[in-house]
């Protein structure tokens, strides 16, 4: 099958799919273009922060499409590309997007509440409580991923003596180097935009100039570090960009960080193009599995369901988008029309990266070799991020590009994907945890609750990002592949948990919530069958390695880490399970007995700020009108 063929047809699916049910689902919940958002009335200088569509766009991209539409497709490949094509297809459209979306749409309509305080609202506050402390188990594994993932994309490659080899080592080094700039010229370009009122082409050319200037820094000062020392600095970096205000580092990041990863979608096609019309871009995969590798990847407990949809994860659906949706963007869209290229617009160029990811992955297959993780590898292409970094680099080079330039480009550009996660999943379990102690269900809780106490001390700034960011640190000491299993079934639960709470919504509200229903019953299904099966397999580890025996001889080095790190991913499964259960059983158990159309959409709040602002734009407005009437008369 011809890559770029592939990526035609998925594109077309794609657009389809944003232009028809997209458009069909925001008209059938109803988009006033009128109302005045909460970003807008209750703008507090912290979080919440209204702004225009293409930078809550970006935040909104930048922060969901991290590492799992390159990682979890790259590793589904396993079972063929064709089952994970057509599962990020359909998955994109009619589960993920709607999931995105809806999680938006209701946060807003409910003054920007994050999705444990909407659980409150509608299902109880017992539920919003568990909710908060499965959301934040849950971000406290991705913080574990996705750090373990960046840093070992950064770590220098040794030589036979032990050494730096800067040859092998040059991209990543450059790259770790751009990174940590990264953050500096983030908040620069912050500063330079507030400062000069940038707008239009001016912001897009100081932003691109900054890009510009930024890499070519880093090529030239590479920082070699083994994976500790990268841990140790985006753990830095995290402290940081969980707890100073969103306007000061995470919005300006957002904007450079789509710059560079909309680049790098175009030369990711543009590559592929030319590799096609030389007649190199067949993909050598298998498109599905044979009989003979299914059944080994079964006699070692990987079977296509559930592993292959909860491995795709971010590729198709992602609970995590909820928490996004309504933890931060929903308090960044200043007119609801955004909602829907915000929400339903990001998940669906997501899954076109994914798309990417698979057809690069299946044309690499032919130089490459499946060793024992079911993802790509070969030499210099270890990784999931390494293969597509490789790949991508392959066909820029074809177009033109110097290798190493476009090495270092994709490195960063792949590693950027995880490190704009990271920074909105740090935010997310800070407020998470600050959120389980406020008594408070108010969505500006965090700025008008008083607290004393211990209290006083959980709900800090920097206590809460301190406690969530150690908790993601002793997990990433277990390497995202053993951290992934676990990641992709508990971020499908919260998924379907997303669902559920949204049927809610709809059926209470009166709006339509039928095309919820299927989703909901297929991730509560699957996820807590690959749970499960984590839980046994984890429960085996832990089990061969002593802790209810006696340590095989041949083991003894071997089970200080196994005790370690499956012994906590047990602990953390089984919480999660008895989690899901609970906040799943109280959702359901609402849902069908509500009444339909029983509660009206949540009455506007506003903050001083905000009510100052909104009068001031509106006598401007009203100005400006006068002004153009005068003109006409």
């Amino acid at each position: 099958m011809n890559g770029m063929l592939v990526i035609l047809v998925a594109a077309v699916a794609l657009v389809c799919g944003y232009v028809v049910y997209g458009r069909w689902l925001a008209k059938s919940w109803g988009v006033d273009p009128q109302a005045i958002t909460p970003a807008r009335r209750m703008e507090d200088g912290r979080d919440f922060s209204p702004a225009t569509r293409f930078s809550t766009f970006a935040h909104q991209f930048s922060s969901i499409c991290g590492a799992g539409p390159v990682t979890g497709t790259i590793v589904a490949m396993m079972f063929g590309w064709l089952p994970v094509l057509l599962w990020v297809l359909v998955g994109g459209i009619f589960f993920g997007a709607v999931h995105d979306f809806g999680a938006l749409y209701a946060s807003v309509k409910n003054n920007g509440k994050s999705l444990g305080q909407l659980i409150e609202k509608y299902i109880g506050k017992t539920g919003r409580r568990l909710f908060l402390l499965f959301s934040w188990l849950f971000c406290t594994i991705v913080i574990a991923a996705f750090t373990s993932m960046v840093a070992g994309t950064f770590k220098f490659t040794p030589a036979a003596s032990g050494a730096v080899d800067f040859t092998k080592s040059y991209a990543s080094g450059c790259a770790g180097t751009i990174s940590i700039l990264f953050t500096f010229v983030a908040i620069a370009f912050g500063w330079l935009r507030k400062r000069f009122d940038l707008k239009g082409w001016q912001e897009f050319a100081v932003a691109v100039a900054s890009i510009v200037i930024m890499f070519a820094v880093g090529m030239q000062f590479p920082l070699y570090l083994d994976i500790n020392g990268w841990i140790a600095i985006v753990m830095v970096y995290l402290v940081f960009a969980s707890a100073m205000p969103i306007q000061t580092l995470k919005q300006p990041r957002d904007y450079l960080t789509t710059i560079m990863m909309v680049t790098m979608i175009a030369c990711a096609v543009f590559g592929i193009f030319a590799l096609a019309v030389q007649g190199k871009a067949t993909m050598t995969a298998p498109m599905v599995a044979s009989s003979a590798t299914l059944a080994k990847l079964a006699a070692n407990g990987q079977y296509l369901f559930p592993l292959m949809f909860v491995s795709v994860a971010c590729g198709a659906l992602s609970g995590f988008h909820s928490l996004v949706s309504s933890g931060t963007s929903s308090k960044q869209v200043s007119n609801e029309t955004d909602m829907l290229p915000v929400g339903f617009g990001a998940m669906v160029l997501e899954s076109f990266v994914g798309v990417i990811a698979i057809v690069t992955a299946g044309i690499m297959f032919g130089d490459m070799n499946t060793a024992g993780t079911g993802a790509l590898n070969a030499g210099v292409a270890s990784t999931p991020f390494q293969i597509f970094a490789a790949g991508i680099a392959r066909g820029m080079e074809t177009i033109g590009v110097n290798n190493t330039v476009a090495t270092v480009f994709m490195t960063m550009n792949v590693s950027a994907l995880a490190l704009t996660s990271l920074d909105a999943v740090a935010r997310i379990a800070r407020s998470s945890f600050q959120e389980f102690f406020f008594s408070s269900n108010d969505a500006a809780a965090q700025t008008t609750e008083k607290v004393t106490g211990v209290r006083k001390v959980m709900t800090n700034v920097w206590f809460s990002t301190a406690v969530s960011l150690l908790a993601g640190l002793v997990l990433c000491f277990g390497g995202y592949l053993n951290i992934w299993p676990l990641f992709g079934a508990s971020n499908q639960l919260l998924g379907g948990m997303t669902m559920i709470t949204l049927a809610v919504f709809c059926k209470v509200t009166g709006r339509k919530g039928w095309m919820l229903y299927v989703p909901v019953a297929f991730l509560l299904c699957c996820t807590f069958t690959s749970l499960a099966m984590s839980i046994a397999s984890c429960w085996t580890a832990v089990a061969t390695y002593g802790l209810f025996g006696t340590i095989p001889a041949t083991a003894t080095t071997a089970a200080a880490p196994v005790l370690l790190t499956k012994g906590l991913q047990l602990v953390v499964a089984v919480l999660l399970v008895v989690l899901g259960v609970i906040v799943a059983y109280n959702c359901l158990k609402e849902f069908f007995t509500v009444k339909a159309g029983s509660m009206a959409d949540e009455d506007p709040e506003w903050s001083e700020l905000g009510r100052k602002n909104v009068e001031a734009a509106e006598a401007q407005a009203a100005a400006s009108d006068a002004k153009v009437a005068q003109a006409q008369a």
